[in-house]
């Protein structure tokens, strides 16, 4: 494969060069804006119809009924019974660790009363329905299945629906026993924006959700994007990333692998080794030169690792940490010796695998925590898919009589100012 781009800290153009480097169109252009905002209006006014339309253009199959696109419960189960017997344990095992990570974010609704005998606090409840988005394109991704699903379960959200496209008629059998390890209630075999405007608006077939989750193609992420407001939506998610920072004592192959595990996502996938030993990252590329040729996906992971595909070489660990926090990365790796002595310096990242024996890939599968995080440098606003993101918080406010007398001259005070007379008098009205 041909040389990584390389980057030092000591170019005076340094910073403007890896700005260019991390920018990726999370917003389609306008062909694609138009496209998708015309499927959603289909759907929108013609359902079922559009639904099936959709499907047979683009999943290139031939569907005449709405029913042909929901997948029985029956099907779900008969693809874990006769799952091997290896898939099988290792889905159930990375269930179990995932459902235990997330019953630790559980949040309980709360209350303190004052002294004057006011009521304050917080109501938890789950939503209602939620829409889960399970690629199917390129790969197959049953663990988003189960990182999606159970920190739904855990939040007590009451239906979930699963939507999956399946082109040419093909079903992954491994993520519909995902589907079945966690209980999906419903499953439909559609995809791309029409999905998310089935589950946005509802169709005669599809019911309309609340919420809808998981990633997707820049359709699916247009889409989500625009029924925004309709629904909840978790994040638009952009291509993987993954930094690393290495110390130069780590197995050159461990890290190799480490890149090419998220550039083998999709060609504009970002992959960045930060190091201040440069005879490190010399050994690197070399071994990602050899490492390459065992790779399936060798083609994928080579325009990666040209498009957006980095070595940065600094002056110590504390600048690799400032480069990191600017890059705000999806997945970072402290491949050093001390990594939770670095913990509190890092400000933004949406996961932190630490030491030399944790590689990202076990976060993808199987660790506990959500694979489901910010890209595109949003870890510095925001977080992890979770239990949290299925749930609502309700504020509760209960005055004593003593109570509305002290809030109630307060509020008068605040809202006279304000010019509301009206919101002045309703509080005034409850004082003695």
């Amino acid at each position: 494969m041909g040389e990584i781009q390389r980057f030092t800290t000591k170019d005076n153009n340094f910073w403007s060069k890896l700005n260019n480097l991390l920018l990726w169109q999370t917003i389609s252009d306008e062909t694609i804006t138009q496209t998708v905002r015309d499927i959603l209006q289909n759907v929108r006014r013609n359902g079922d119809t559009a639904l099936l339309d959709y499907t047979c253009q683009f999943d290139r199959r031939n569907v005449q009924n709405p029913e042909e696109l929901i997948i029985p419960k029956k099907r779900l189960d008969n693809a874990l019974r006769n799952l091997d017997n290896t898939q099988r344990k290792a889905l159930e095992h990375a269930a179990e660790r995932i459902l235990n990570y997330h019953q630790h974010q559980n949040q309980k609704s709360w209350q303190y009363t004052e002294d004057d005998g006011t009521m304050l606090g917080q109501q938890i409840t789950p939503l209602d329905k939620v829409g889960l988005y399970v690629p199917g394109g390129k790969a197959a991704y049953p663990s988003s299945v189960l990182m999606a699903a159970l920190p739904a379960k855990v939040a007590g959200v009451n239906e979930i629906i699963m939507v999956v496209p399946a082109p040419d008629n093909v079903l992954n059998d491994m993520l519909l026993a995902a589907a079945a390890i966690v209980n999906v209630d419903k499953v439909f075999s559609i995809g791309g924006a029409q999905a998310i405007a089935a589950l946005a608006y509802g169709t005669d077939t599809v019911p309309k959700v609340d919420k809808i989750v998981g990633p997707g193609n820049i359709y699916v992420a247009t889409a989500k994007s625009m029924v925004f407001g309709t629904v909840g939506i978790d994040m638009i998610a952009g291509p993987s990333e993954i930094v690393v920072i290495c110390d130069g004592h780590t197995d050159p192959d461990w890290i190799a692998m480490d890149l090419f595990s998220q550039a083998e996502h999709d060609e504009d996938a970002c992959a960045i080794l930060i190091s201040a030993d440069a005879s490190f990252l010399d050994t690197v590329q070399e071994r990602m030169n050899h490492l390459i040729e065992t790779m399936p996906r060798a083609d994928i992971i080579r325009t990666a690792l040209e498009r957006r595909g980095a070595f940065i070489q600094v002056k110590d660990l504390d600048e690799a940490i400032k480069v990191a926090n600017f890059i705000a990365p999806e997945h970072l790796e402290l491949s050093i010796e001390e990594p939770q002595a670095t913990l509190s310096k890092i400000r933004h990242a949406g996961a932190i695998f630490m030491g030399r024996y944790t590689a990202e890939a076990l976060g993808d599968y199987c660790a506990g925590p959500n694979h489901v995080l910010p890209t595109s440098r949003t870890a510095r606003f925001s977080s992890p898919l979770g239990v949290y993101d299925f749930q609502k918080r309700s504020s509760l406010i209960m005055c004593s009589q003593t109570g509305a007398q002290t809030l109630g001259k307060t509020a008068s005070i605040i809202a006279h100012g304000e010019g509301l007379t009206a919101h002045a008098r309703s509080a005034e009205y409850r004082i003695k």
